[in-house]
């Protein structure tokens, strides 16, 4: 668990965002980043959003606590009431994080009748004040995570214009999801697949902004194409592939920060990771809540989908135990090996 130090008043300079980790809802959580770091040391990782209500009026340690490992970590916001998320902010800082960063993406129905996520990007002035009263709250970077646009909205200069506003807060860290948000009418899931892509635009803020640090997000698959949005702008950053074949994580270390260490083995990966399990299952959390992390670690190597389905069909029970995930690796048919991008799904 992660400790509260008390904050500098000195600045902290701003973490490397070459390559991050998207905060995922009901994916992002803590045993997710614990074996994600694992597979990288150097990756940026992100938490879940959560909302300023939930950590004001909810159990703060439950929500924030994580284990030192999990380092660089960034916490994602959500919110729109400036006094309050200056507030959890300072909070987040209390608890060690690295980076605060804002929602203005998140399209769900949910979160758009409390003026939180992606409805915001129509508030550019009250984004503005939100990011300004969070910075200068805290010491640690203070980023935000947008779309391109919001429904029939699909215009460059609008976005110019927002990021143009919101940079006078002081924040010189944008995160562009490279879609629009249907907020009418598309599920969240629907919105990370329906509204065209549209890298150019993300590409055109970088040249526009050249003194802004530009991350480019959404429907990123595989490391090839990091690099090639590399070429364009200041980092990437993966979401559902990060979790669908989350060894591709075994290699970023060595292909987008230098590391010359070898590369994390997978299957050692899953072993410490089950050691984990058993010690937070010990500690109250069901192996069912944890299981689901280890789906993507063999994606593409003969036996992963016995794998999957053992665990499925197994870790459900009352009476299940750890063993269930030992013999589920029993059943991946190959010998420890780093993962490649040149291997075919199963």
């Amino acid at each position: 668990m992660s400790t509260k130090p008390m904050p500098s008043n000195e600045l902290k300079p701003r973490l490397d965002h070459r390559f991050s980790v998207a905060p995922m809802i009901d994916v992002t959580d803590r045993h997710y980043r614990y074996l994600a770091r694992l597979l990288s040391q150097h990756a940026l990782l992100y938490t879940e959003m959560i909302t300023t209500g939930a950590i004001l009026n909810g159990d703060q340690d439950y929500l924030l606590s994580y284990t030192d490992q999990e380092h660089p970590l960034a916490l994602q916001l959500g919110g729109s009431n400036v006094g309050q998320l200056a507030q959890c902010a300072r909070i987040g800082e209390s608890y060690g994080y690295d980076e605060i960063n804002l929602n203005v993406g998140c399209p769900s129905d949910k979160v758009q009748n409390n003026m939180i996520g992606a409805c915001l990007m129509g508030h550019p002035k009250l984004v503005t004040e939100c990011m300004q009263a969070m910075i200068e709250a805290v010491t640690i970077p203070v980023t935000i995570k947008h779309r391109i646009g919001i429904d029939d909205i699909d215009n460059y200069d609008v976005l110019a214009e927002f990021v143009e506003q919101v940079s006078g807060s002081g924040c010189d860290t944008f995160i562009v999801h490279a879609r629009n948000a249907i907020l009418k009418g598309l599920s969240p899931k629907q919105n990370r697949e329906i509204p065209p892509l549209q890298y150019d635009k993300v590409y055109r803020l970088k040249a526009d902004f050249p003194d802004l640090e530009i991350i480019i997000n959404g429907g990123i698959n595989n490391l090839a194409d990091c690099h090639q949005h590399l070429t364009q702008v200041d980092g990437v950053m993966l979401g559902r592939a990060a979790n669908h074949n989350s060894a591709l994580l075994t290699q970023v270390d060595q292909q987008f920060f230098g590391c010359n260490l070898p590369m994390p083995e997978r299957h050692q990966a899953a072993l410490t990771y089950f050691a984990y399990m058993q010690q937070q299952h010990e500690k109250g959390t069901s192996l069912h809540h944890m299981s689901g992390h280890i789906m993507g670690l063999f994606q593409g190597i003969p036996g992963a989908r016995a794998l999957r389905r053992h665990i499925s069909d197994n870790i459900h029970g009352s009476n299940a135990n750890i063993q269930v995930m030992y013999d589920a690796l029993t059943l991946i048919q190959t010998v420890p090996t780093p993962i490649t991008e040149t291997t075919n799904q199963q």
